[in-house]
């Protein structure tokens, strides 16, 4: 499959994930368990910022220390989506890179029992927590598997079972894994006969599940340098013993940098620049800060004052030296004006038709007779 070698890796302090909490009441148990570990005292605080505008989502933050006192700081926000249910995105980042020994931020905000409503894929509505058998028809088997690559935030991994199990071969992944996986791996189990099928709807993400196997997904984007045969399993030995093998092959394909999902860099950007959930040193230090951006813009824009005040003297100077330099215009010439000759002879004649030299005296008298 193609990846998306120029987008930028997500951070490594960064710990994502999105699912959904299939009844109406998600804040109420949200709320009820941050007051909880507050009280334990598990959480070092949160706070629900107060709502803007008019979005529908809510957020809830939170914070808390982890291996002494690498500080965490984790955004949960929570909006209702038209099938019904509640969607949630929840982003946290630490001050070191994550480590998937610390506790899953999701068991800071939602209560981590089993008769919970909250821990389903936003993608393809499995749980998080648990296994989930492929379905018998086989278009269906495709489009679960290409929602569970194409838009899930979580890992995705496939087994086949080689013969039916029993209670102990049907023992969750998710028990097994580091703490901060556990919430975002689903765990898909293909029944004996169907491994023909499985593979034909896996053939497009260029992986193959062997007989009694496994394999773990590429998602999207695909992690640069992913090759399906690295994330492969021959056996899992589905006994109730622990698989080492895939628990590896998964927590290394966690481990993996790779560019954030679809929508990740904005919870990821919303975590950080939208933070309200301070501490006083922490407002003191953003009060400094938004001092020291004041201070900045203030000096900017008398900067640029005096350069424009410099600039308007220097083109008065040079307007007034070349007022001083510029020669006397001629006035122009009238096209109607003329000459003194040439009035006199106009003048001379107006008079050619009025004076007349004077008769003789025969002239005079023939006329007069």
């Amino acid at each position: 499959m193609s990846s998306t070698p120029t987008a930028d890796p997500a951070p490594s302090t960064v710990w994502l994930a999105r699912g959904r909490h299939l009844g109406s009441d998600a804040a109420d148990v949200l709320r009820r368990n941050l007051e909880r570990l507050k009280e334990s005292p598990t959480l070092d605080d949160f706070q629900e910022p107060s709502e803007t505008g008019d979005a529908p989502e809510r957020i809830f933050e939170a914070r808390w220390r982890v291996a002494g006192e690498v500080t965490v700081r984790a955004r949960l926000s929570l909006a209702p989506v038209s099938s019904g249910g509640q969607e949630w995105v929840l982003a946290a980042e630490a001050e070191a890179p994550w480590d998937l020994r610390w506790p899953s931020p999701a068991t800071m905000f939602w209560p981590d029992g089993e008769d919970v409503f909250w821990d389903r894929d936003a993608a393809t509505g499995l749980r998080l927590r648990d296994l989930s058998v492929l379905p018998e028809e086989d278009k269906e088997v495709r489009r679960l598997l290409r929602q569970a690559v194409r838009r899930s935030w979580a890992v995705h991994v496939v087994v086949h079972e080689a013969m039916t199990t029993d209670q102990r071969g049907r023992r969750p992944l998710a028990d097994m894994l580091p703490p901060g996986l556990r919430h975002r791996v689903v765990e898909h189990r293909a029944q004996p006969h169907q491994l023909r099928v499985l593979n034909w709807a896996v053939k497009e993400f260029g992986v193959e599940v062997p007989r009694g196997g496994a394999v773990v997904l590429p998602g999207t984007p695909v992690p640069p340098g992913y090759d399906g045969q690295d994330f492969s399993v021959r056996s899992v030995f589905l006994d109730g013993s622990e698989p080492t093998e895939l628990i590896a092959a998964v927590t290394r394909y966690a481990a993996m940098p790779k560019p954030l999902p679809d929508g990740g860099e904005t919870a990821v950007t919303a975590l950080r620049e939208q933070w309200q959930l301070l501490t006083l040193h922490e407002e003191l230090e953003r009060e400094r800060a938004l001092v020291a951006m004041y201070a900045e813009a203030l000096e900017a824009m008398t900067k640029s004052r005096d350069l424009y005040r410099e600039a308007a003297e220097r083109a008065n100077e040079a307007l007034a030296i070349y007022r001083e330099s510029a020669p006397v215009p001629e006035p122009r010439a009238d096209p109607e004006a003329t000459s003194p000759l040439q009035q006199l002879s106009k003048t001379f004649g107006r008079w050619k038709g009025t004076l007349r030299p004077p008769a003789r005296d025969g002239e005079q008298d023939r006329q007069i007779s």
